[in-house]
Protein backbone atom coordinates (compact mmCIF):
# COMPACT_ATOMS: atom_id res chain seq x y z
CA UNK A 1 0.00 0.00 0.00
CA UNK A 2 2.63 2.48 0.74
CA UNK A 3 4.34 3.79 3.50
CA UNK A 4 2.92 4.81 6.75
CA UNK A 5 3.99 8.01 8.92
CA UNK A 6 2.22 9.18 12.41
CA UNK A 7 0.31 12.60 12.35
CA UNK A 8 0.01 14.87 15.50
CA UNK A 9 -2.83 17.78 15.53
CA UNK A 10 -1.59 21.26 16.27
CA UNK A 11 -2.95 20.87 19.65
CA UNK A 12 -1.54 17.31 20.44
CA UNK A 13 -4.49 15.67 21.23
CA UNK A 14 -5.30 13.25 18.59
CA UNK A 15 -2.59 10.90 17.12
CA UNK A 16 -3.31 9.10 13.42
CA UNK A 17 -1.81 6.72 10.72
CA UNK A 18 -1.45 8.30 7.40
CA UNK A 19 -0.40 5.74 5.08
CA UNK A 20 0.08 6.56 0.93
CA UNK A 21 -1.75 4.52 -1.11
CA UNK A 22 0.09 4.13 -4.88
CA UNK A 23 -1.01 2.61 -8.09
CA UNK A 24 1.48 0.91 -9.41
CA UNK A 25 0.19 1.08 -13.05
CA UNK A 26 0.12 5.52 -13.17
CA UNK A 27 2.62 7.83 -12.52
CA UNK A 28 1.88 11.12 -10.79
CA UNK A 29 2.81 14.57 -12.18
CA UNK A 30 4.49 16.54 -9.37
CA UNK A 31 5.25 15.72 -5.93
CA UNK A 32 2.08 13.73 -4.44
CA UNK A 33 0.99 10.79 -3.43
CA UNK A 34 -2.14 9.16 -5.60
CA UNK A 35 -3.94 8.93 -2.35
CA UNK A 36 -3.42 9.10 1.66
CA UNK A 37 -5.47 6.85 4.09
CA UNK A 38 -6.07 8.75 7.29
CA UNK A 39 -7.75 6.65 9.64
CA UNK A 40 -9.78 5.17 7.30
CA UNK A 41 -11.30 7.85 5.55
CA UNK A 42 -9.23 7.24 2.26
CA UNK A 43 -8.24 11.22 0.13
CA UNK A 44 -7.53 10.78 -3.41
CA UNK A 45 -5.57 13.30 -5.63
CA UNK A 46 -7.31 14.47 -8.51
CA UNK A 47 -7.20 12.08 -11.46
CA UNK A 48 -6.87 14.07 -14.95
CA UNK A 49 -7.78 11.59 -18.26
CA UNK A 50 -3.98 10.78 -18.59
CA UNK A 51 -2.56 7.23 -20.22
CA UNK A 52 -0.32 6.43 -18.06
CA UNK A 53 1.46 4.36 -20.98
CA UNK A 54 2.18 7.24 -22.81
CA UNK A 55 2.17 10.08 -20.42
CA UNK A 56 -0.41 12.19 -22.82
CA UNK A 57 -3.84 13.11 -22.34
CA UNK A 58 -6.04 10.47 -24.01
CA UNK A 59 -8.18 11.77 -27.08
CA UNK A 60 -11.74 12.14 -27.49
CA UNK A 61 -14.56 14.06 -25.72
CA UNK A 62 -15.53 15.18 -22.51
CA UNK A 63 -17.61 11.53 -22.10
CA UNK A 64 -14.73 9.44 -23.07
CA UNK A 65 -12.22 11.77 -20.81
CA UNK A 66 -14.18 11.31 -17.91
CA UNK A 67 -14.51 7.80 -18.39
CA UNK A 68 -10.58 7.70 -18.72
CA UNK A 69 -10.45 9.95 -15.07
CA UNK A 70 -12.66 7.17 -13.82
CA UNK A 71 -10.29 4.49 -15.00
CA UNK A 72 -7.61 6.46 -13.10
CA UNK A 73 -10.01 6.37 -9.99
CA UNK A 74 -10.61 3.18 -10.52
CA UNK A 75 -6.77 2.09 -10.65
CA UNK A 76 -5.87 4.34 -6.85
CA UNK A 77 -8.95 2.87 -5.27
CA UNK A 78 -8.24 -0.92 -6.14
CA UNK A 79 -4.36 -0.21 -4.93
CA UNK A 80 -5.72 0.49 -1.62
CA UNK A 81 -8.08 -2.64 -1.86
CA UNK A 82 -11.43 -0.36 -2.05
CA UNK A 83 -13.82 0.08 -4.97
CA UNK A 84 -16.11 2.42 -6.39
CA UNK A 85 -18.57 1.62 -4.16
CA UNK A 86 -16.33 2.78 -1.46
CA UNK A 87 -16.47 6.32 -2.83
CA UNK A 88 -18.80 8.86 -0.93
CA UNK A 89 -17.59 12.39 -1.95
CA UNK A 90 -16.43 13.25 -5.79
CA UNK A 91 -15.37 16.76 -6.85
CA UNK A 92 -15.19 17.51 -10.51
CA UNK A 93 -13.48 20.21 -12.15
CA UNK A 94 -14.30 21.41 -15.16
CA UNK A 95 -12.41 24.17 -18.05
CA UNK A 96 -15.56 24.57 -19.56
CA UNK A 97 -19.16 24.28 -17.75
CA UNK A 98 -20.61 23.40 -21.25
CA UNK A 99 -19.40 20.19 -20.70
CA UNK A 100 -21.37 19.25 -17.85
CA UNK A 101 -23.70 17.35 -19.62
CA UNK A 102 -21.38 15.04 -21.61
CA UNK A 103 -19.52 14.49 -18.00
CA UNK A 104 -22.74 14.00 -16.30
CA UNK A 105 -23.64 11.15 -18.72
CA UNK A 106 -20.54 9.16 -18.25
CA UNK A 107 -20.28 10.03 -14.52
CA UNK A 108 -23.72 8.16 -14.16
CA UNK A 109 -22.33 5.08 -15.92
CA UNK A 110 -19.74 4.69 -12.68
CA UNK A 111 -21.84 4.60 -9.45
CA UNK A 112 -25.09 2.81 -8.12
CA UNK A 113 -27.64 3.76 -6.08
CA UNK A 114 -26.91 5.97 -3.41
CA UNK A 115 -24.76 8.06 -5.13
CA UNK A 116 -21.68 9.47 -3.83
CA UNK A 117 -22.36 13.49 -2.93
CA UNK A 118 -20.62 15.38 -5.61
CA UNK A 119 -19.91 18.88 -6.35
CA UNK A 120 -18.98 20.34 -9.82
CA UNK A 121 -16.46 23.36 -10.33
CA UNK A 122 -15.52 25.48 -12.89
CA UNK A 123 -11.97 26.06 -13.35
CA UNK A 124 -9.60 28.13 -15.54
CA UNK A 125 -6.93 25.78 -16.19
CA UNK A 126 -5.60 22.33 -15.18
CA UNK A 127 -2.31 20.44 -15.29
CA UNK A 128 -1.03 19.36 -18.78
CA UNK A 129 -3.99 21.18 -20.47
CA UNK A 130 -6.70 18.69 -19.45
CA UNK A 131 -10.46 19.81 -19.42
CA UNK A 132 -11.71 17.72 -16.45
CA UNK A 133 -9.95 16.52 -13.25
CA UNK A 134 -11.75 14.53 -11.49
CA UNK A 135 -10.50 13.86 -7.14
CA UNK A 136 -12.83 11.71 -4.39
CA UNK A 137 -12.82 10.70 -1.14
CA UNK A 138 -13.52 6.95 0.02
CA UNK A 139 -14.42 5.87 2.72
CA UNK A 140 -12.96 2.03 4.67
Amino acid sequence: MGTALRCQDKIGYKQTMRSAITNPNASAVGPYSHAIDAGGTVYLSGQIPLDAETGSLVDGDISVRTRKCFDNIRGVLEAGGLSMDDVVKVTVFLVDMADYAGMNEAYAEQFTAPFPARSAIAVAQLPLGANIEIEVIAQR
